[in-house]
């Protein structure tokens, strides 16, 4: 039999919703956390045909994944989610920039607000160039490569919800990053936050 490929599209342009100006410049660094955010969304293929989605909020400072929701479908709540989740992890937001692509999720209303709200400056690059976007795409890459490994699909959605969670776990603790001096995300940040107390 032949099965064809999965086409999944998860930047759905709106043409008519606000555009903002790219604020990063593909300079994915930041002098120190709560700076620089980067955020995407990439579906999750399950058995049968269906889809779950991931969005991410990954500081630019360390590569670590401050916040994050899995759900099955590409609504605006999910990206939502997502940023309230690192809003959580760092108590606050206010001040930081966000960058994305131009998915309508992040050009609408209801983010806007919500960035609003935790006092995030948003930002995105040009429309259809995945390089503006790059540190959040290269994490999605990775995650599925190595969660998905030789299997095409996740079994169902209770597998993929449990594998995903594990690995975004393993990712900020234990996966050492060559951008961070071959340290996880979580202890790079730690390790630096204790040298500049030290120098202090």
């Amino acid at each position: 039999g032949f099965t064809k490929k999965r086409k999944v599209t998860t930047t759905v342009s709106d043409k008519k919703k606000p555009v903002f100006p790219d604020l990063v410049g593909r300079k994915f660094t930041a002098d120190k956390p709560n700076q620089l955010y980067v955020g995407d969304i990439t579906y999750l293929p399950i058995d049968g045909g269906a889809n779950m989605y991931l969005a991410t909020v990954i500081d630019c400072y360390s590569r670590r994944l401050i916040g994050f929701a899995i759900a099955d479908h590409m609504r605006t709540s999910l990206v939502q989610d997502a940023l309230t989740a690192a809003k959580g992890q760092r108590g606050s937001l206010k001040g930081a920039i966000f960058h994305s692509d131009h998915g309508s999720v992040y050009t609408s209303q209801a983010f806007q607000q919500t960035c609003t709200l935790l006092g995030v400056k948003q930002s995105m690059g040009a429309i259809g160039t995945s390089a503006d976007n790059a540190l959040a795409e290269s994490f999605n890459a990775s995650m599925k490569r190595e969660v998905l490994q030789d299997s095409k699909t996740f079994t169902n959605q209770l597998v993929c919800q449990s594998e995903v969670f594990r690995w975004c776990t393993r990712y900020n603790t234990m996966r050492r990053h060559s951008w961070c001096n071959h340290l996880a995300p979580n202890v790079f940040e730690r390790h630096n936050e204790a040298t500049l107390k030290h120098a202090s």
